[in-house]
């Protein structure tokens, strides 16, 4: 198997930093722009991502790296250190022009490479009475 990035993050995180409030852009590749048609309907999406600065895993974690944390499995937790770095949050989106959606909370460092996108909520499942 092998996974393609469709675009990446640019933001101001070169580092673990306070995600909720940071702004961040994704540049979807030209060749992959036209799968973003409609998107801005949907105000929430999921961006699912690499944790490409991860070298290692652990099964057990203390959340946030936090030794005063209960340890958990790392499937119970949102460590970037998994076996298989994928990450996924869900962000509002801000605005899209052209192959950037700008959105705001995703947790991922600039430069992070993009694998898909989603809209949070099934579109047969949108409340779509803002129209």
């Amino acid at each position: 198997m092998q996974i393609e990035p469709i675009g990446r993050v640019r933001n101001a995180a070169e580092e673990k930093t306070e995600f909720e409030a940071l702004v961040s852009e994704i540049e979807v590749f030209p060749e992959f722009a036209e799968g973003l048609y409609r998107i801005e309907e949907s105000h929430e999406l999921l961006i699912l991502f690499i944790f490409d600065r991860s070298t290692s895993y652990e099964m057990q974690v203390h959340p946030r790296g936090d030794l005063g944390n209960p340890e958990v499995g790392v499937f119970a937790s949102r460590s970037p250190n998994r076996p298989n770095f994928i990450g996924v949050t869900q962000v509002e989106l801000v605005r899209r022009e052209g192959n950037l959606l700008t959105v705001k909370g995703l947790d991922a460092l600039n430069g992070t490479p993009v694998i898909d996108i989603k809209p949070a909520v099934r579109r047969d499942q949108a409340d779509t009475s803002h129209k």
